[in-house]
């Protein structure tokens, strides 16, 4: 049986396909198990799973003192382009993220939600040709039930991996969304297939909360 057209299967999913890189993609965001099989039954098939994890905040302590670090806002101006190649290199095979450019990052920065103390960046060693090795960028929705912080973007360059370093800017990244913006509970997304980021953010405290799936046209 072929494919419903696009128009219907618009109408018959109740949302709009978004168009990325010349393909429709029909999001269904935390909808109903009716809605995923109307999908499959109108002739579309999943291309990607994103799942929403939460966690009650405060989050835990590093596990010892040595495993604390120093983090730092990211400047705007100074640290654009040394971020966006730890941002590439970090979602290098990542079907968004990899490929942010200077005007992805410029639009997030003049959002009105974006606040430049919750982007905290780690500097490189001094015998590194990085200046920035890692990052966790955060996001606030102080208008959803529950008010929520967001883990935003969350990245370390391959080239400083094995040091522990995705759990601590985790940490700290959730430390600042409670300690300095209030919030109690702590989000994040995570592709379905990365098994080591859910490892750890599990590791954490996050639990399952909803999938989000895109569907499209074979």
């Amino acid at each position: 049986m072929s494919p419903a057209p696009p128009a219907t299967i618009s109408a018959l999913l109740g949302v709009e396909p978004e168009v990325i890189a010349g393909r429709a993609e029909w999001w269904l965001r935390e909808a109903a198990d009716e809605l995923h099989q109307r999908a499959v039954e109108l002739g579309l098939h999943e291309t990607r799973r994103v799942l929403q994890l939460r966690r009650h905040l405060p989050a835990p302590a590093p596990a010892s003192t040595s495993a604390a670090i120093t983090t730092r806002p990211f400047r705007r101006g100074v640290d654009d382009e040394a971020w966006l190649a730890v941002n590439a290199a970090a979602f290098a095979d990542h079907p968004d993220q990899g490929g942010w450019t200077r005007n992805d990052l410029d639009a997030r920065l003049d959002a009105d939600w974006f606040d430049p103390e919750g982007f905290l960046v780690h500097d490189g060693d001094t015998d590194s040709d990085l200046s920035i090795d890692a990052f966790c960028w955060t996001k606030v929705h102080s208008t959803s039930t529950p008010p929520m912080g967001e883990i935003f973007v969350i990245g370390v360059h391959p080239s400083a991996h094995g040091r522990g370093l995705g759990r601590a800017m985790t940490i700290a990244g959730l430390a600042d969304l409670h300690d300095r913006r209030g919030m109690a509970v702590g989000m994040l997304y995570v592709e379905s297939d990365n098994h080591a980021a859910r490892s750890l953010y599990e590791s954490l405290g996050f639990t399952h909360h909803h999938d989000d799936v895109s569907y499209e046209l074979p």
